[in-house]
């Protein structure tokens, strides 16, 4: 690691004994929750992975140095400073000037995977925008995605993006996607979408194994998980497609565009729908973290 960069104690001690650890992003907490439920939220998951023995790794920029693994304090400033959106491309220049950011699923990615970490948590992956095809919007996650070699268990892509088109993607970018238990491809709040995968597994233990013959293999790509939310909390289906087409329909008239398009339709959308979907978003998250767990935990036992 460079020394710009900070692995907390609790992280580094983790890594040098080989015991399991997922890294978790800041930008679901600073921009995609709301306060006070986003502070609580990431004590929560951070306290998931303890009890299931993981260490957990969240992942920030704080005064210009990227964070792996936060203590009290920085837990405390992701969820109530205002910090700025990061990908991979901000990060040198948030470092240069000093400044503070919370970290996308790509530069959670990219900073977990030089600390080591291999096993990462998070809500929805990013992916192809609607409209794409005029505004060439797409996010950094997936070209990130076929550069580092880490697992990323994600609910699928947002319902709010442009699901056949991302799937595109990843197969060009030589990024395996992998159901959990599954065989359809999840759209976040909703466990299935249009969408059928080539591969699917049943356990931690066998996503570990893919990881392993990865490597072997000689491969540099992330591997994607599509872990569905369980289809009791998942979100109705017809108030989900009324919501998100309203939420659409705001962003579209407020002229938002790049990556404010994601944070300002799940703000709307959890207002649109009376809180819903946040009480989904964060059901699905959880869900994420107690399967990222069980992988980061089978991944350490195959290094044990």
């Amino acid at each position: 690691m460079p020394n710009s960069f900070h692995v907390s104690a609790e992280v580094a001690a983790a890594l040098a004994e080989g015991r399991p650890i997922v890294a978790l992003e800041s930008t679901i907490i600073s921009h995609g929750l709301p306060r006070p439920r986003n502070y609580e939220a990431a004590l929560e998951f951070e306290q998931i992975l303890r009890d299931a023995g993981v260490t957990p790794a969240t992942v920030a920029v704080l005064d210009g140095v990227p964070q792996i693994g936060l203590d009290a304090e920085g837990v405390r400033r992701i969820a109530e400073d205002d910090l700025v959106k990061a990908s991979v491309r901000d990060l040198p220049i948030i470092a240069a000037a000093g400044s503070s950011a919370a970290t996308t699923v790509a530069a959670t990615s990219h900073l977990a995977s030089l600390a080591g970490v291999r096993v990462f948590a998070t809500g929805g992956l990013g992916g192809v925008h609607r409209g794409a095809s005029d505004s060439f919007d797409e996010s950094a996650d997936l070209s990130t995605l076929a550069v580092t070699p880490i697992t990323v268990v994600s609910a699928g892509v947002k319902s709010v993006l442009d699901i056949a088109a991302t799937l595109e993607r990843l197969e060009t970018l030589s990024v395996p996607v992998i159901g959990y238990g599954t065989t359809i491809f999840p759209s976040f709040w909703l466990r299935a979408s249009a969408f059928t995968l080539d591969w699917s597994v049943d356990s931690a233990a066998q996503v570990a194994a893919i990881m392993k013959a990865q490597d072997a293999l000689g491969h540099g790509q992330g591997i994607v998980v599509a872990n569905p939310i369980p289809l009791d909390q998942q979100w109705d289906p017809a108030e989900h497609d009324r919501v998100l087409n309203e939420a659409l329909a705001l962003a579209r008239g407020a002229g938002v565009t790049g990556k404010a398009v994601t944070p300002f339709l799940l703000l709307k959308i959890v207002e649109l729908s009376d809180g819903r979907s946040l009480e989904v978003n964060l059901d699905l998250a959880r869900n994420n973290v107690r399967v990222a767990a069980q992988i980061a935990i089978e991944w350490s036992a195959l290094h044990a």
